[in-house]
């Protein structure tokens, strides 16, 4: 009953209640916040802490950054979508603050679409050396189950076309990504797509600030071949993988392209099939067969494994096998 009424307490004053509202449509940083209500820094951070504290909104930091969105989870998740609810659409304030989101929404855009078009050109000329990404999400898409999936997890995220992709099937997503030029992408592109189930935060993949056994799918997506130790990314992402959960590593096949080392700063040239997977496996998941999806030079290959109910399991990986855009059961 205390937690109800701290709550209902911290939501009665109207900048507060308009806070939660903005919140509802995505996340918000202090300073978007104190350009919408046009009130000082200093007020808009003390409203923001005794929203988060009543349990009303979700805070997360960012480097210096601290972004705020409508709680997801716990004993008042569902009372700050209540009250955001019985706001009345055409409520002339609400109308003039969702104006002014829109602006802030407009200005994020064209920061993104200012950094993609800086370098696209370096994507692209990886992208023309593999297979197209259609083909490597449709068959993501099939490797990932249908159904019991509730909370997905996207690990090096960069611009959410993963999140993206999966958002639409699964209750909750989140990326993580180290590079916040990259988070600022990702956001715009979820906002346009209007999948407010999805959030990006920026974190190290070798030490995510996420609790252990909390995502019932997890997806490595070409992140491996950035890292100094491939192997403590698996780790760790197994550490948040749920008993039964799927974990999809995507990344090259073995290779020889070194000008992906010397201008792309690639670390790996691609992977073996026993060496993915037996790092699986010393992770404590049980490693499947790998789908390979060749293409010139660049041949992609997909490493799916799962939790087993009882952790803590070492086994031997599984012979690979060649598929173009193979189904696995």
């Amino acid at each position: 009953m205390e937690f109800l009424l701290n709550a209902l307490k911290a939501a009665a004053e109207p900048t507060r209640l308009r806070m939660l509202a903005l919140c509802a449509h995505g996340e918000l940083s202090v300073s978007e916040l104190t350009q919408i209500l046009g009130q000082s820094q200093p007020r808009v951070s003390r409203h923001l802490k005794l929203l988060c504290e009543a349990g009303l909104l979700d805070r997360f930091r960012e480097g210096i950054w601290a972004y705020f969105r409508l709680a997801e989870r716990g004993p008042c998740a569902e009372l700050a979508h209540t009250l955001v609810d019985a706001i009345p659409a055409d409520d002339p304030t609400l109308a003039l603050d969702l104006e002014r989101l829109e602006t802030i929404r407009r200005a994020r855009r064209e920061a993104a679409a200012q950094y993609f078009r800086e370098n696209a050109a370096r994507w692209h000329e990886i992208r023309s050396l593999h297979v197209p990404e259609r083909e490597v999400e449709e068959t993501l898409l099939r490797l990932v189950p249908t159904e019991g999936v509730r909370d997905l997890l996207d690990i090096g995220t960069g611009t959410g076309r993963m999140l993206e992709l999966f958002g639409p099937r699964v209750g909750r997503a989140i990326g993580v990504d180290s590079s916040r030029e990259m988070l600022a992408v990702a956001r715009v592109n979820l906002e346009r797509a209007g999948l407010r189930n999805c959030q990006v935060r920026l974190g190290d993949m070798y030490q995510l600030p996420l609790p252990s056994q909390s995502f019932d799918a997890i997806i490595v997506h070409q992140v491996l071949h950035y890292a100094e130790e491939p192997s403590d990314v698996l780790y760790e992402a197994s550490r948040l993988l749920r008993p039964g959960g799927v974990l999809l590593a995507v990344d090259f096949a073995r290779h020889e392209q070194e000008v992906l080392r010397t201008e792309h700063a690639h670390r790996r040239l691609g992977f073996d099939d026993a060496e993915v997977s037996g790092w699986l496996a010393q992770a404590g998941l049980l490693p499947g067969p790998v789908v390979h999806l060749p293409g010139d030079p660049l041949t992609v290959s997909i490493w799916r494994a799962v939790r087993p109910a009882e952790s803590g399991i070492a086994v031997a990986p599984e012979t690979p096998i060649d598929l173009v855009s193979g189904v696995l059961s």
